[in-house]
């Protein structure tokens, strides 16, 4: 054995920090490109946000003269400027309210609905009532008690022997006079608003609720039921619960209703309501028969290089000072603002090559969406089908059909007996069809279902059937059934 030198040559993929950046934003949601910018714009000063009053954005021209001189982007070079190259003669300015050509300046913008929370908590409502009652000031305080102890649905779900261990050590004696005290609390309670609070099943809730309405042959029928036929209502044994109660059809029916009409969660009216918004990265609108896809300008940031700090730097070049510091940090700007314009870029490019092929559901809705894979998208647009997969997740877009996720257009497929594929998406929405105009009494079994899609030429199984309607939230044949 000794020891030598040896020459090699091989190749190796070497990804730049510029292309990981590219990388990473790429695969980015919309609020955390945002917070990801946030931080950016606070590290780095070179970089700022754009005001959008001001008529022109900056731009970097050469590193000579063009650093200070404000220009604005036009439509043509922003399609020009898609692939990174970190060169000083490049634009900077980020501005795509108009880019592609593709946006009508009489188009209406997409709104998002509002959902408004809760303005009052359930504890608050309840004391608010408690306090204008005549009760004993030891009583309302078990009251409270027993208030701070429900859930977010109104319920209390500890026992009350568990709940005696939060007030006292063990005392047989008075433990059994505090049960009696808290029994009398609890049914206080339960006559406060709205009706069923503090019960701790949901049987005793439905029965509070039913003895709130007043007095009639169909409450009494509902509360029968309620009491002792729950489960044989839940499992629809129609033919039982008559036997058992001795009504007829038009009675159970009309006891049915009544108990459907009830809250099963009276306490949930009053919690807090977390409002998540959907802002869509490109919208859809139909111009003169095509289909155009177009970046929604609320969800694209405004960045430009800030024109003081990029002064600095000019002059700093001109006297040879030192400005490694600014330089680097104009370099990581650049970068940024290049790396984003490139996001949307690839996103517009996917999401008009999706919509291409998926121009029969915004036409006809979810029962014409057709087979689509992410290797399609990736040879359309000349891109691999990793960076497709990220382009489509947390990305979302808005349509005349609503707002849906990118990856929601993509899906897998079944044989039809002409030789063609139908996409799985289609099929549930015929199931969905199927089922909503199936007769109650007679509602269709998933071999049944097989069957009607097999005449329309869609092979699928019954176990495929079963997963598709479980997905879609719909109930069993038995539990469909109605009177």
């Amino acid at each position: 054995m000794k020891q030598g030198l040896q020459l090699r040559l091989s190749q190796h993929l070497a990804l730049t920090p510029q292309l990981q950046q590219s990388i990473r934003l790429l695969q980015l949601s919309t609020l955390e490109l945002n917070s990801e910018i946030d931080q950016a714009l606070q590290e780095n000063p070179l970089l700022e946000r754009d005001d959008p009053g001001e008529p022109a954005t900056f731009t970097l021209g050469s590193p000579t003269d063009a650093l200070a001189t404000p220009q604005t982007v036009t439509p043509a070079e922003s399609d020009e400027r898609q692939e990174p190259s970190g060169g000083d003669d490049e634009g900077w300015g980020m501005d795509f309210s108009g880019s592609h050509g593709q946006r009508d300046p009489n188009d209406d913008d997409v709104d998002g609905g509002e959902t408004q929370a809760a303005s009052i908590s359930l504890r608050e409502h309840l004391g608010t009532q408690l306090a204008m009652t005549q009760l004993p000031d030891r009583e309302r305080a078990l009251v409270g008690f027993l208030i701070e102890a429900l859930n977010d649905d109104g319920y209390l779900t500890q026992p009350l022997d568990e709940l005696i261990d939060l007030l006292l050590s063990e005392d047989d004696e008075l433990r059994e006079a505090l049960l009696e005290e808290l029994g009398i609390a609890l049914r206080h309670l339960q006559h406060l608003d709205p009706p069923g609070i503090g019960a701790r099943t949901a049987q005793e809730c439905l029965s509070l609720q039913l003895k709130s309405l007043p007095d009639s042959t169909t409450r009494a029928l509902a509360l029968a039921i309620v009491s002792d036929h729950l489960e044989l209502l839940a499992a629809r044994d129609f033919a039982r619960i008559r036997k058992s109660l001795d009504c007829d059809d038009e009675e159970l029916r009309a006891a049915q209703s009544l108990i459907r009409s009830l809250n099963p969660r009276p306490g949930a009216q009053y919690a807090a309501i977390e409002t998540r918004y959907v802002v869509p990265d490109v919208t859809v609108k139909k111009v003169r028969g095509q289909w155009i896809v177009s970046l929604n300008k609320e969800a694209m940031p405004r960045l430009r290089i800030n024109r003081l700090y990029a002064d600095i730097l000019q002059r700093s070049r001109g006297g040879n000072a030192s400005s490694g510091g600014l330089a680097t940090q104009l370099q990581e700007a650049k970068w940024l603002i290049k790396s984003v314009q490139q996001r949307f870029d690839t996103i517009l490019r996917v999401s008009q090559a999706i919509v291409d092929r998926q121009r029969a559901f915004l036409d006809h809705g979810e029962v014409a969406m057709r087979p689509l894979t992410l290797r399609e998208i990736a040879e359309t647009v000349k891109l691999h089908e990793s960076t497709i997969s990220r382009v489509t997740t947390q990305k979302y877009m808005a349509s005349p059909r609503g707002i849906h996720e990118l990856k929601y257009f993509f899906g897998s497929h079944v044989a039809t007996d002409s030789g063609g594929e139908a996409s799985s998406t289609a099929i549930r929405a015929l199931i969905k069809q199927l089922v909503s105009a199936e007769d109650g009494k007679k509602p269709f079994s998933d071999a049944r279902l097989a069957e009607i899609l097999g005449e329309q030429g869609i092979v699928v199984a019954r176990r495929t059937v079963a997963k598709y309607r479980e997905l879609l939230g719909i109930a069993p044949v038995n539990l469909r059934k109605v009177l």
